[in-house]
């Protein structure tokens, strides 16, 4: 169990864990003064990959934000190691912490490369600062976004086992095992073939789990000190600090607009947090750039350094929060023109990226509007605000757009042919709780032409083939594509050996005149029992596996997932009370292979709208750097109770310049636009625009 720190600044004066030591069943407790040996010093070692942070490994005496791990407690039980690492204390020569983004403003500075694309952290076409002031309708306008804590169900969790003093086995809740294993064996002086990260379900991750964090680190060098397996355990108020968090953000969102309602200049400059130690970008500028029409557009993206742990990877991160600025702005402009919100994003559809200089790949956003807008019955809205009502209740609707990157990177997989006529398939991706199994299993099962109930599909060992992190809403573009073409390859390979026999060949026939059924390979009405062919190879199996390369269409088209977002809200006129009645969610992502997975998915984005809108609020006692609603009664997401009827419909849109299957990412986009709907109907319902999320009865009143 972690004992972590009780300051945000300073150092660690003297820590005492004699008392700890003393309770039943502890093995040992170990700090900063055991000198735990690394290959490589983490705070000179920088991360190989945009996924990774810097950590703290009980190194030296340095506090570096509030919750970082001083001790770590190895016990016999749970309760044991509980115990023990609440009796660690620790005295501290402390410094006044820097929290508040006014703090750091005088040291803002833009970054060279942002988010994991690399981006630039700032960005100018055409000339704003001349063409805005010359716009008929002008206005500027400042968000604000709060920290927000990854929660998801099962927290971080990592089981540590060793043999001997070189090789080690990993049960980590990982969204990326493969940079767990590169990272972890890194650090601690091991070839990445002696570092093995298994991690078969995780209990939703949401980006939090994609990095490998210092508890990862900490689990395999407490094994290793006590040469026993160890099972670490982040309980819930230390997933607030050390495992990352979405920061807070400050946008300032300039637009100008002729009478008509096109856009003339647009620019979003933010402002959010990183850590002193670190650097990480909540990329909400992105948005601004490509989604509308607009010949003057510049963004700014700079930082500040604070006294935190460094922000990370929450879902759909940058573009949460940049959708919610922009879309609002959208709003505010569409009531100064006096126009329809939906008929001012029409105006200024972009039909390619202006940014890129690129086509898209596949846009059908068009469809989603009038889509979605059709099933929520928009033609219907009154627009004056509060001119909607039912007895005391303010009713409003709101509506704004959805965008993420649909993006596929390098994979491997392979799939296996038993002699009973079973398939195995092997990748080692991750399934963070959005179907990948289930998907795997179909994508090989229609590669191959089998039912799925012949086909098992395993994943999250780094000792299958090698994937990427299940993060930017790319696995199932990315392992997809590797798992349909090892599918592929092995279909060929079976198909090659019954042809070989002189006996069964036609010519003529190809693959596709195959089927596999029931143990026998038929080519127009012959068979031949699997069996025999495979052990006509001398193995065990046929095997057929593949390696996709990154997807090099990239450089020809630009590639994005688009929807459109619908919101009704009720309103208690007196109370402020809000809660959001129905949504629709209309998208366009591609094929959609699976569509009980995808609805969920694509509810889930939005819930997380309506928890983005109303309710979280990661809250820090500015003074001491220290975040006071560290668990979940005051940490507040949505339940049963919060959420209304949702609705979700998408657009059929295949996009094979992204994935060969068609398959865009859908796990992110859902949360995009969902916030700025919801704040949208609450102008909307009460005639109030609130720009500070989250919007709470309170700033209603």
């Amino acid at each position: 169990m972690l004992a972590t720190s009780a300051i945000a600044k300073g150092r660690i004066v003297a820590i005492d864990a004699r008392n700890a030591e003393k309770v039943p069943g502890v093995i040992a407790v170990l700090t900063h003064k055991n000198k735990l040996k690394l290959a490589k010093d983490p705070s000179t070692v920088s991360p190989s990959s945009p996924a990774d942070r810097a950590i703290q490994l009980l190194q030296d005496d340095r506090i570096l934000y509030g919750g970082q791990p001083i001790a770590v407690a190895v016990a016999e039980t749970f309760e044991a190691a509980a115990e023990a690492a609440r009796l660690v204390t620790a005295q501290y020569a402390e410094q006044a912490p820097s929290i508040r983004l006014d703090q750091g403003l005088p040291h803002a500075y833009i970054p060279k490369k942002v988010g994991g694309a690399r981006d630039p952290g700032a960005s100018s076409r055409g000339d704003f600062e001349n063409e805005f002031p010359h716009a008929g309708t002008r206005m500027e306008e400042i968000y604000t976004t709060p920290f927000q804590t990854h929660s998801p169900l099962e927290p971080h969790a990592t089981i540590a086992v060793w043999e001997g003093n070189d090789k080690l086995t990993l049960y980590d809740a990982s969204q990326g095992i493969f940079g767990d294993r590169k990272r972890v064996g890194e650090l601690l002086g091991l070839d990445p073939e002696n570092v093995r990260v298994i991690s078969l379900f995780l209990g939703g991750g949401f980006g939090s789990k994609g990095p490998c964090w210092s508890h990862t680190m900490i689990c395999a060098l407490a094994a290793r000190e006590v040469k026993r397996p160890v099972k670490l355990v982040v309980r819930r108020p230390q997933m607030f600090g050390p495992v990352g968090c979405r920061s807070a953000t400050h946008q300032t969102i300039s637009v100008g607009a002729g009478a008509d309602g096109k856009l003339e200049a647009l620019k979003n400059e933010t402002i959010t947090h990183t850590s002193t130690f670190d650097e990480f970008t909540e990329t909400a500028t992105l948005p601004t750039r490509m989604l509308y029409s607009v010949p003057n557009n510049s963004t700014v993206q700079k930082l500040i350094r604070s006294d935190i742990g460094t922000p990370s990877y929450t879902r759909a991160p940058g573009e949460a929060p940049g959708t919610f600025a922009l879309e609002v702005a959208m709003d505010e402009l569409a009531v100064k023109l006096k126009m329809d919100p939906l008929e001012l994003r029409l105006k200024n559809y972009a039909e390619r990226d202006e940014e890129k200089k690129l086509p898209w790949s596949g846009k059908s956003l068009r469809e989603c509007y009038q889509k979605g807008a059709e099933k929520f019955g928009w033609a219907g809205r009154k627009p004056e605000p509060r001119s909607m009502r039912d007895g005391h209740t303010l009713i409003g609707w709101g509506m704004a757009t959805a965008v993420y990157p649909a993006r596929r990177s390098p994979a491997s997989a392979l799939a296996r042919m038993n002699p009973d006529g079973t398939i195995l398939v092997e990748a080692g991706t991750q399934d963070v709780g959005g179907g990948t199994y289930t998907i795997m299993t179909q994508i090989a099962a229609d590669a191959l032409r089998v039912p799925v109930t012949a086909v098992t599909f395993k994943l999250g060992d780094t000792r299958y083939p090698e994937t990427p992190v299940s993060g930017g809403s790319q696995t199932a573009a990315t392992a997809g594509t590797a798992v349909e073409e090892a599918a592929q390859a092995l279909r060929q390979k079976i198909f090659d050996l019954a042809m070989s026999d002189p006996g069964f060949a036609v010519s003529g026939e190809t693959a596709g005149d195959m089927s596999l059924a029931n143990g026998f390979v038929t080519v127009r009405g012959r068979s031949v029992k699997i069996g025999d062919l495979v052990a006509r190879t001398g193995q065990p199996y046929i095997e057929g596996r593949a390696s996709t390369k990154q997807n090099a269409e990239t450089r020809d088209y630009s590639m994005f997932s688009f929807g459109a977002q619908f919101a009704e809200v009720r309103v208690d006129a007196d109370l402020g009370q809000i809660k959001v009645s129905r949504m629709v969610g209309a998208f366009g992502a591609g094929t959609i292979l699976n569509a009980k997975t995808a609805r969920s998915q694509f509810m889930g984005g939005m819930i997380w709208g309506i928890s983005f809108a109303l309710l979280e609020h990661t809250a820090y006692d500015e003074r001491l750097g220290r975040i006071v609603n560290n668990n979940l009664a005051e940490y507040h997401v949505p339940t049963n109770a919060d959420v209304g009827d949702i609705d979700v419909l998408w657009i059929e849109e295949p996009d094979t310049h992204v994935s060969p299957m068609g398959a865009k990412g859908i796990g992110e986009i859902g949360i995009t636009g969902s916030a700025a709907a919801i704040a949208n109907a609450i102008y909307h319902a009460t005639g109030k625009r609130i720009r500070d999320l989250p919007i709470t009865p309170d700033k209603l009143l």
